[in-house]
């Protein structure tokens, strides 16, 4: 065999070596402390395993728009008054621009894919029999260790829109809504839960019975707030209250991001900031924005405007689920504005950017710099800009809270995250940001 006929022999057996690891990739986990994030157009996909046809700008749009829901969502949170896991982004059709979670319910485990969030404590997942549900349903039946609940159970109270009769017997009952335009019904139940190697005996989540509206995400959600029924509560001591993740970008179709749970294995020299704690919206994961800079030019807000208020629920949040960071009008106003004058336009909208402009003109787009609590972070320029397939268009991928949403919140979102990890230290109170290629 000569040498070219080697290198081509060689070329091809790599070739086939590297379909043969994605493919046993998408059936996979690393291990059970550092597991797979899969991008939502990514072969890996559990909702869409094709190769995506829109561009990603497009893409990003399409998503965008269920961000006011999304909003309006996080703006009604309010606490009750009476008391290796692969995960990719969610289809379109989720009407959700989030990561789901490949877990495992029941014994014999029956796979499901949940959207993981963060803003969110309860997990629920569909049940056989629901009314308006997607086709893949957990089974209940035939699961050895479920278990269903009544209204005597002191958990039964801890969940957001519990209903029970004030006398005889009942199953725990509730109602929510979700996405600021859903809702369904449920019953608290428990069964196992398995991520990975690990399993969460007698987990609380809940068990679907109905749904109307668009936006409940067909196989259910995975809460990772830090309320009592939350997946950070309920396994405290696999877990310890940290998890870390580092969310691969939209365009990232042959590559994976990675999720850890618990303190083992994370990252040591890693910048932290201060987590906040709301105790009118303790779901919530607040920071403390005190600024931010556009290139050299610290930008001129108002620090009342900043300020972290429990009680209107004001001040800044990192969340899973929105797909761009929003900023309260003035806000954003005075970012664009900044940002406006540096790259000199002219500009134009596209959806929900209202800076869009000719790409040759990138080469003076400013970095963002977000000033929080001892940490700044400079957002790469993947994270604050966003561009057309066919490259000729940038446009800044922020946005304004919408008009229509009575928000005080600033939202740091999950586009804005990509390819960092972001560490949540819930017993410390910190939460650490730090550079790392996700893809």
């Amino acid at each position: 065999m000569d040498s070219a006929t080697f290198t081509r022999f060689l070329l091809f057996a790599l070739l086939i070596s590297s379909t043969r690891a994605l493919v046993d990739s998408c059936a996979s986990q690393a291990d059970e402390s550092d597991l797979s994030i899969i991008p939502i157009y990514s072969k890996c996909s559990p909702f869409n395993p094709h190769k995506q046809e829109t561009s990603l700008l497009n893409t990003v749009i399409n998503m965008a728009t269920k961000d006011p829901q999304r909003l309006k969502y996080l703006s009604s949170l309010q606490a009750q008054m009476t008391t290796a896991v692969p995960i990719a982004p969610g289809q379109q059709v989720l009407n959700i621009g989030n990561y789901v979670v490949r877990v495992k319910l029941g014994t014999p485990g029956q796979v499901m894919n949940m959207v993981l969030d963060t803003s969110n404590d309860a997990a629920w997942v569909p049940c056989s029999g629901c009314t308006g549900c997607s086709s893949t349903t957990f089974i209940t039946n035939i699961s050895s260790t479920y278990g269903s609940l009544d209204c005597s159970m002191a958990q039964c109270t801890q969940v957001r829109g519990f209903s029970c009769p004030d006398t005889g017997t009942s199953y725990c009952l509730f109602n929510q809504s979700y996405g600021g335009d859903s809702s369904f019904t449920a019953s608290l139940v428990q069964d196992s839960l398995s991520l990975a190697k690990d399993v969460v005996p007698n987990f609380l989540f809940g068990c679907i019975n109905s749904v109307s509206g668009g936006s409940v995400p067909p196989q259910g959600l995975l809460g990772l707030g830090r309320g009592s029924l939350s997946l950070l509560s309920q396994s405290s001591s696999l877990y310890s209250g940290v998890f870390s993740y580092c969310l691969p970008s939209f365009r990232s179709y042959y590559f994976s991001g990675s999720l850890k749970l618990g303190p083992v294995g994370q990252p040591r020299a890693i910048r932290t900031t201060p987590l906040l704690r709301n105790p009118h919206r303790p779901s919530l994961y607040y920071v403390n924005l005190t600024g931010v800079s556009v290139g050299r030019v610290y930008v001129h807000i108002a620090p009342e405007l900043l300020k972290f208020d429990p009680n209107t629920g004001a001040g800044t949040i990192i969340d899973s689920g929105t797909v761009i960071t929003r900023f309260i009008e003035p806000i954003y106003t005075a970012i664009r504005d900044e940002f406006r004058k540096q790259v000199k336009g002219p500009f134009s909208s596209l959806g929900a950017f209202d800076t869009c402009f000719t790409a040759t003109n990138e080469a003076l787009a400013p970095a963002i710099t977000l000033h929080f609590t001892g940490l700044n972070l400079v957002l790469p320029m993947e994270n604050s800009l966003i561009h057309s397939s066919a490259g000729s268009l940038a446009c800044l991928a922020m946005a304004a809270a919408p008009n229509n949403v009575n928000s005080v919140l600033n939202v740091i979102a999950n586009l804005q995250q990509q390819n960092l990890r972001i560490l949540f230290d819930v017993p410390n109170s910190r939460l650490g940001i730090a550079r790392e290629l996700c893809n």
